[in-house]
């Protein structure tokens, strides 16, 4: 199988190649040329345990990593997962389930695929030779992942831009208080966006790119996002069967990722009814499904941090599949993006639908499921707990541990969520190499850190 370029400007590259470039070099995102069918799949695959579903699920896009060696690097990825299950699927009412992501190393849904990724990055380098600078801005949960997806690795060095004072302390600490030193935690001024500017921008010169071995963290990495299209199939196959087909997945997201994944997997057969986008005040993916219209406008800093996002990442995916895979209808649309105006489409019917919340309607939803259920949830899975389908079963994605953002969830409960984990960090030193967000700083600082960190 190859990996075309959302652009349709790059030549076809293997999974190992996509995963390493992370970025096309023509500026547009990986994907699949095409996608498996998987329906015929399912009934052997409701046997496995998580590690061995995600094992054969990669094996259907990278012939190229035997299916033994797929198993190999699953039971490591998933090895440091607290919960025996991997991704627990907690029936809260007969109507509503929750599929808690948060059991991993940094307690949230982005080391499902970070510590695959961390791990392929590490094989990479032991096949190739080539050292890799790896780089990715973050509003919060990637950046923290990411980082321990890699930390301490041999022939590593990876870069984190992250909004100054925009994330949660916690995560913050996550991050900048490692003490590992291929680890670079880079506060910028702004927000998310601008941060992911500046990556973007850094990929975007092809020549830095290839003199550093640069590679790409953000899920704009086709591996994150397959890495997270598996626990939607093992969310449907703990579902009772008659509940499959008609399902509702409730999916908080910023970056249209991790919605994306679950959508890419109803493509290739998972049975599904249909996928909510729950975005919190910060909602432009809410008003593009709703009107059509893709209009980025400011960010205003929320209870839910890791979704303070009006430049969604995989929305080009998408686009990529709503415009017919026209790569030259793309390139104009993601053009015209990029210059700030504004982009209307009539929406094609599709299984999405959307909802937002504003951070009020957060902390009330936060204690009313204290109260009525006795369930703590964090802010951005708060999101998602609104306009619940009435006829149909809801899978909430729990994007985070509530243990991360204890201050709304303490106001909105009246005791602080605690994690042993996160405990250990508080009196921790920050670590942080604060940076203008410019691309020339950035790389400049990146040459030099290659240079002279220990994997350098």
């Amino acid at each position: 199988m190859h990996y075309l370029s959302t652009r349709g400007q790059t030549k076809p590259h293997t999974f190992s190649e996509a995963v390493e470039a992370g970025l096309a070099p023509d500026g547009g995102l990986f994907l699949p040329e095409t996608l498996p069918s998987i329906a015929d799949k399912l009934p052997a695959w409701s046997k496995l345990t998580y590690p061995q579903l995600a094992a054969e699920f990669f094996t259907l896009f990278a012939p190229e990593i035997s299916n033994a060696e797929w198993h190999q690097l699953t039971a490591e990825a998933y090895r440091r997962f607290d919960s025996p299950d991997v991704a627990p699927l907690k029936k809260i009412t007969d109507q509503t389930y929750v599929l808690e992501l948060f059991h991993g190393p940094t307690l949230a849904f982005k080391d499902f695929a970070l510590q695959l990724l961390g791990l392929l990055y590490k094989r990479q380098v032991e096949k190739t030779g080539k050292r890799l600078a790896v780089l990715g801005a973050t509003s919060g949960d990637t950046g923290s992942a990411a980082i321990h997806g890699c930390l301490g690795r041999d022939g590593i060095t990876i870069f984190i831009l992250y909004p100054n004072g925009r994330v949660a302390p916690l995560q913050e600490r996550q991050m900048a208080c490692t003490g590992a030193d291929n680890v670079f935690a880079i506060p910028i001024p702004g927000t998310f966006d601008d941060a992911q500017r500046v990556v973007k921008d850094t990929f975007g010169d092809t020549a830095f790119a290839n003199s550093v071995n640069l590679s790409a963290v953000n899920s704009i990495n086709i591996a994150r996002v397959l890495a997270q299209s598996v626990y939607y199939l093992w969310a449907c196959l703990k579902l009772p069967e008659s509940a499959r087909a008609t399902a509702e997945y409730v999916v908080p997201t910023g970056n249209f990722g991790n919605v994306l994944a679950g959508w890419l997997a109803q493509q290739m057969g998972m049975p599904a009814g249909s996928f909510r986008v729950a975005t919190n005040q910060n909602d432009i993916l809410h008003r593009f499904f709703t009107s059509g219209d893709y209009h980025p406008s400011d960010v205003h800093p929320s209870h839910a941090p890791s979704m303070d996002i009006q430049a969604a990442s995989n929305f080009e995916r998408f686009l990529y599949y709503i415009l017919g895979q026209n790569t030259e209808r793309v390139r104009e649309v993601m053009t015209q993006i990029k210059s700030g105006a504004p982009f209307k489409i009539d929406l094609p019917k599709t299984s999405l639908r959307s909802t937002r919340m504003d951070d009020d309607q957060i902390e009330r939803v936060i204690a009313e499921m204290w109260q009525d259920w006795q369930y703590v949830l964090d802010p951005h899975t708060a999101c998602a707990f609104t306009d619940m389908a009435q006829d149909r079963v809801s899978v909430v994605l729990a994007t985070a541990s509530p243990a991360k953002f204890p201050e709304v969830v303490q106001r909105a409960t009246g005791s602080e969520p605690t994690h042993p984990s996160l405990e250990v960090l508080k009196s921790k030193t920050l670590q942080t190499w604060p940076l203008n967000a410019e691309v020339a700083e950035v790389k400049s600082f990146i040459r030099e850190h290659i240079r002279h960190g220990t994997n350098a």
